[in-house]
């Protein structure tokens, strides 16, 4: 490591978002150029940087920075010019000079210590002077935050967020309890957390640190899909992760408890804990589903079943018994849940009840979890549908940390029927959300597939309101003659109810390709995406082919899938950036996916009457990677749906390459070409709902590669993944419980 020190003579550039910054100091007789993330650095100010010597290829010699600290100027020259920055609000350079004629080298003590003696100067008034104080103290206690998590491998891009949540003594109360970061900052982790703790010689049994572990346990469940944990296991991967012993949880949960951080219900003989979070948004769902259920719509139910007769004749469409029987149900109840496979008419029904719906003057709202399924949904029916973050009005807080729903209790939809597809990729709280925007007297209706994968948010919603037998629900089970003649869908249904298909005609629309071992498997797939689907059938590669696979490692995993992909679909070229991320290669050109929602992404769309902009990108929505700008530190990414947004680099964790994707990332998406590799794997990735899931993703065409024998050996496992989610026994308790009032 090298030690420089000088005074920044200019700012080259900064990103504000992040702090990283690409400036000039004068070091000795020489001027160089420093390049890392350095907030609330400022011409003027003398630097201490410790990092090493680089070479830019169009730059030439630069000083990389991985740590450093401000020291403040000393001369009255060097003062002047540091004040006339800006650096500080309400002193520009007329106000600096004054400043400094006045104090001259003492002008920093002033402004830090007795900042009224500024009002002294023509102009400061005492109020003004005050402000100047608080400013130049608020930059110091940010500044210290940073040097303060250089000591411990921390970044300085959350120096801003923990001065906001801390305030002033931020560094004390981090010394007092560490864990706080990860409690209450989004993105520091628990393990982060830990290692500061103990480095700073922190008890290894605080309740502190107890405290912190048991809610990151039960954060970590909620991301594999529980909303809850029994007690015991919960006992056991704490106490697993601390190395302490079972006593000193009880305690901690109980103060955990006290202070409403979680919840723990008797179930039988079982505890159950939760974050209180989850378990809020399970209790007050099954209230609302029973208030919902319970609205009367049978007065005028004749007036709009009349319309059905109208409706088929009009659409040259006649219902199927079961599907009349959705429509009718969902016409004469609050709540419904319409479920089937594929090609078994769900989206008719759809459309037949808009049409009753909306001819009886009734409004509609349309919605779905992603993006992709909403676009599947307008698609299908003409009429606009939204994701349900988009129709509860997305919203921030005052700080744009946090995430609010505009729709809720004091402002709900105003919609007579509301009808949510892929209700399956519904997790407990953005149900619960959904539902505080309902008002009794409007129907929501619920349709999906109960045997595809769960949400891959906690819960298990739509399959907990089915299993609890409380809330009406109609099963599609026939398959049409159209949707019959389509082997995919003949197909899907087979495997769900766990036969094995034909594999012996070479049908238009599914394929078995055997290969033997990886690697075989491997170049069939780049054979397919490359040269075979695109030469025989048209399609794109970018943006018709889906590979599908069960897992992220391994030969035929998502990661190495991505790499060998890439090779023939996108290979280096002059003139293409490339930028390693995470452990992630982006290149110019390449297929990526959004992996989490981002409510405050903003984006432009350019269309015939002009450029439209937004905010949000959800997970899911797929797109390219148009430009790596080094200069800007940025990235560019153009969607399928021909919205452009913008990435600093430090939100590169938001996107990752997508030639391959797992199964379970593909929920709620639609591809006209699907390649999914059979290859022996471990039994709990390889199930039956697994490659249901996969096969069904696919419109037009899908092609298995690989070993039959997996294939069979998937399509005969019926093991799911536990979920532990409460809502199921919450609904059937409520109901029994209102049913004896």
């Amino acid at each position: 490591m090298a030690l420089i020190e000088g005074m920044i003579e200019s700012i080259i550039y900064r990103n504000d978002a992040n702090g990283y910054t690409v400036c000039e100091m004068a070091h000795g007789i020489e001027t160089v150029t420093l390049v890392g993330y350095m907030p609330f650095t400022n011409e003027g100010e003398f630097v201490r940087a410790t990092g090493a010597w680089t070479s830019h290829p169009d730059y030439g010699e630069q000083f990389k920075v991985e740590a450093y600290e401000n020291v403040m100027p000393k001369t009255a020259d060097a003062i002047e010019k540091y004040l006339a920055s800006g650096v500080i609000k309400g002193i520009g350079p007329v106000t600096a000079k004054k400043i400094v004629e006045k104090f001259g080298e003492d002008s920093i003590e002033i402004i830090q210590f007795y900042p009224l003696k500024l009002a002294v100067i023509k102009g400061i008034t005492a109020e003004k002077a005050q402000q100047i104080g608080r400013i130049f103290e608020s930059q110091r206690e940010l500044m210290d935050i940073v040097i303060f998590l250089q000591k411990f491998g921390m970044g300085p891009s959350y120096s801003t967020r923990i001065y906001k949540a801390f305030g002033s003594g931020a560094i004390e109360q981090i010394k007092r309890n560490p864990y706080r970061l990860s409690d209450e900052i989004f993105g520091i982790g628990f393990k982060t957390s830990d290692r500061i703790a103990m480095s700073l010689g922190l008890d290894p049994y605080s309740k502190f640190r107890i405290s912190s572990a048991i809610k990151y346990v039960l954060s970590k469940a909620a991301e594999a899909g529980h909303t809850y944990l029994p007690k015991d296991k919960l006992t056991e991967s704490t106490c697993g992760l601390l190395e302490v012993e079972g006593s000193n949880i009880d305690d901690a949960l109980e103060s955990l408890q006290l202070e409403r951080s979680v919840n723990i219900e008797k179930e039988g003989h079982t505890a159950r804990v939760y974050l209180s979070s989850f378990f809020n948004a399970e209790k007050n769902a099954s209230i609302k589903l029973h208030v919902l259920c319970n609205s009367d719509f049978k007065a005028v139910s004749d007036e709009i079943a009349a319309v059905m007769g109208e409706v088929e004749k009009e659409e040259g469409i006649k219902l199927a018994s079961l599907q009349e029987k959705a429509v009718r149900e969902a016409i004469l109840n609050g709540v419904l849940v319409i479920t089937g496979g594929p090609g078994t008419g769900k989206t008719t029904v759809i459309k037949n009840l808009i049409r009753i719906f909306m001819d009886n003057g009734s409004k509609v709202e349309l919605a779905a979890p992603t993006g992709r399924a909403a676009k599947r949904m307008t698609e299908a029916t003409g009429i606009e549908a939204r994701t349900i973050h988009r129709l509860l009005e997305t919203g921030f807080l005052a700080d744009r940390e946090g995430q609010i729903f505009q729709r809720n209790e004091t402002n709900p939809l105003e919609a007579d029927a509301v009808i949510i597809d892929e209700m399956s990729m519904v997790d407990i709280l953005l149900f619960n959300s959904l539902l505080k925007a309902l008002t009794p007297g409007t129907r929501l209706i619920m349709v999906g597939d109960a045997d595809q994968l769960s949400s891959v948010g906690p819960g298990n919603v739509l399959r907990d309101i089915i299993s609890s037998e409380m809330v009406p629900t109609v099963r599609l089970t026939e398959i049409f003659r159209q949707s019959e003649e389509s082997k995919i869908v003949w197909n899907a249904h087979l495997i769900n109810k766990g036969e094995i298909p034909d594999i012996s005609n070479k049908d238009r629309d599914f394929f078995f390709m055997k290969r033997s071992g990886g690697e075989s498997i491997l170049e069939a797939i780049k054979e397919l995406c490359c040269q075979r689907l695109p030469d025989t059938y048209g399609y794109s590669p970018m943006k018709d082919i889906q590979v599908l696979t069960p897992t992220r490692k391994g030969i035929v995993g998502v990661s190495n899938l991505n790499a060998e992909i890439r090779k023939v679909l996108n290979p280096p070229s002059f003139g293409k950036t490339e930028k390693m991320f995470n452990g992630y290669l982006f290149r110019e050109g390449d297929k990526v996916m959004q992996v989490r929602n981002d409510y405050s992404l903003g984006w432009e769309m350019l269309t015939g009457s002009g450029i439209i902009r937004g905010e949000g990108v959800f997970n899911g929505d797929m797109g390219t990677l148009a430009e790596i700008n080094e200069d800007e530190l940025r990235v560019s990414v153009s969607f399928d749906d021909n919205r452009n947004a913008q990435y600093d680099f430090s939100m590169l964790d938001e996107i990752e390459p997508a030639y391959a994707v797992t199964i379970h990332k593909s929920q709620g998406s639609e591809f006209p070409a699907v390649i999914i590799p059979m290859y022996p794997g471990h039994p709990m990735l390889l199930t039956r709902n697994l490659i249901y899931t996969a096969v069904t993703r696919a419109r037009e065409m899908v092609v298995l590669v690989g070993s039959f024998e997996v294939f069979k050996a998937m399509v005969n496992n019926v093991r799911e993944d536990l979920r532990y989610s409460g809502l199921k026994d919450k609904i059937i308790r409520g109901w029994q419980l209102r049913s004896q009032n």
